[in-house]
């Protein structure tokens, strides 16, 4: 059954997110160490991290099932594969999905098949919407089933056979509170106003970096985990 993801235009609109996009790419450069050169992005939408990632000189590969953006990605470069079960098992040192786990019905059985491809040792990182009390119109617009809490996303990543390097991580703390007055002014189109998230990455996601630092453990409008086989 082929896939067609319904929030492109946000996809376009988030790339003007410098700071939030910066910020995700350093939990990836974070694990350095642990990469030695192939890794696996998944749900690579139009390629904006597997982009600057290629950069940085690691040979990376994409798990895109939506037809268009596959296309785009083969179109830039990229070994592209539509599903897991293209990809050979333990084959990556390091996995990362940003935003993705919450666009699967089965989420324990997506964990558990990328698992799968890591190399014993690697590591897989993990960054999704967090409480589902911040579940709104942009969620339901782009195919969101659910927003996790921390608990119930290490349980998941434990239930995959992979062990938790330390605990999950609540992240955008700010962003708890904007989202939410989000899901109340926002009840129908589910866009993202690109001049309002300009101003958000530009002058708040700045100080909400600062504020996880005393919230990471209480709130924030995302939480992710870094996993080992």
């Amino acid at each position: 059954m082929e896939f067609e993801y319904t929030g492109t235009d946000n996809l376009e609109v988030m790339q003007k997110a410098i700071n939030y996009n910066t910020f995700l790419i350093s939990l990836i450069t974070k694990q350095q160490h642990a990469i030695s050169n192939k890794i696996l992005d998944i749900g690579a939408g139009i390629g904006s991290f597997a982009e600057v990632i290629r950069e940085k000189g690691f040979d990376v590969h994409c798990l895109e099932p939506d037809a268009y953006q596959a296309g785009l990605l083969e179109s830039k470069g990229f070994t592209v594969s539509v599903s897991p079960g293209g990809i050979a098992d333990e084959s990556f040192d390091f996995i990362y999905a940003l935003n993705v786990l919450e666009h699967i019905e089965k989420d324990e059985e997506a964990l558990s098949e990328w698992a799968k491809k890591l190399k014993k040792g690697g590591k897989l990182l993990i960054y999704v919407p967090a409480f589902h009390l911040l579940y709104s119109s942009m969620d339901k617009k782009v195919g969101h089933y659910r927003r996790y809490r921390k608990k119930q996303l290490m349980k998941i990543v434990e239930s995959a056979g992979l062990k938790s390097v330390g605990r999950a991580r609540y992240a955008d703390c700010i962003g708890f509170f904007v989202t939410l007055l989000y899901k109340l002014i926002n009840k129908k189109t589910g866009d993202v106003p690109e001049k309002s998230l300009i101003f958000y990455d530009r002058v708040l996601f700045p100080l909400s970096t600062v504020g996880d630092i005393f919230f990471h453990t209480l709130l924030g409008k995302n939480v992710f985990i870094v996993a080992e086989k």
